[in-house]
């Protein structure tokens, strides 16, 4: 992690003209770099204060090449490890997605494998985070990242660089949270909610702008996606009488493409 946010703070710091090298318009934002001011929250006015670049699965199968996007890498002398870097902590991070995956099964009384086997080979997202010092003229109520929900069935949140996450609480109440050194936050997304039919609602979340609007701030979120052909209906068990199916079945292809449109990428 100390290698990977290392790697980021100087990706971020080369010259936009070199960065715009890796924006990738056929990919929706899902791979390469997204400007800063590009992507805007579900429901939101304005556009978040951040920049990020993404990074998904480098060892496809020939099976999967044809729905899932390649990835984009710039050829800096400053940041000749970055290939390599980010896509150990991939590797690292996909592993532990799935013994929380594993965890959330035998809780549900499911199949160990239930969830797990939805991510094998599937389209997970790294992204890397860099929300520059907030600028003078920012949008009125502009945030760092404003209130949404993640797409995908559980993001993986290391501690970032400084505070500002906070989460909301049942009682409308936002949270702050943050991290210990080596320390891993989990929250639920839309497609876990769908999954398990509401049992995991997902989590609401945001990134507040700090008391010293100068402090830039970077950090690394895993997004688990499962595979692009995989429903998402619910689980056995999780549709009763007292609680019936609160959506339709639809393969996590067409949720994501649904929701990237609904985000501006």
């Amino acid at each position: 992690l100390d290698a990977a946010f290392d790697c980021t703070a100087r990706l971020f710091a080369l010259p936009l003209d070199v960065k715009q090298r890796g924006f990738v318009a056929e990919s929706g934002g899902n791979r390469g770099y997204v400007a800063y001011g590009r992507e805007r929250a579900l429901g939101a006015t304005v556009a978040d204060l951040k920049e990020f670049w993404h990074v998904g699965q480098e060892d496809m199968l020939q099976e999967h090449r044809g729905s899932l996007l390649p990835n984009v890498w710039l050829e800096d002398p400053t940041i000749a490890d970055f290939r390599a870097c980010m896509t150990g902590l991939y590797r690292r991070f996909e592993s532990v997605a799935k013994i929380a995956l594993h965890a959330l099964a035998e809780h549900l009384e499911l199949p160990a494998d239930h969830f797990a086997s939805m991510v094998d080979h599937g389209d997970s997202i790294l992204r890397l985070i860099h929300y520059p010092a907030v600028p003078d003229d920012a949008p009125r109520g502009a945030l760092r990242a404003a209130a949404h929900e993640d797409i995908n069935l559980v993001t993986l949140l290391v501690e970032g660089t400084t505070g500002g996450l906070e989460l909301l609480r049942r009682d409308g109440s936002w949270m702050p949270v943050s991290s210990l050194g080596g320390q891993i936050i989990l929250d639920a997304g839309d497609m876990l909610a769908r999954c398990t039919n509401g049992r995991i609602p997902s989590t609401t979340h945001r990134v507040v702008n700090p008391v010293s609007a100068k402090e830039p701030r970077y950090s690394i979120p895993f997004f688990v996606h499962p595979r692009p052909d995989v429903l998402l209906e619910p689980a056995p068990g999780t549709v009763t009488t007292e609680r019936p199916a609160t959506h339709p079945a639809i393969t996590a292809r067409a949720f994501l493409d649904e929701r990237l449109r609904s985000i501006t990428l």
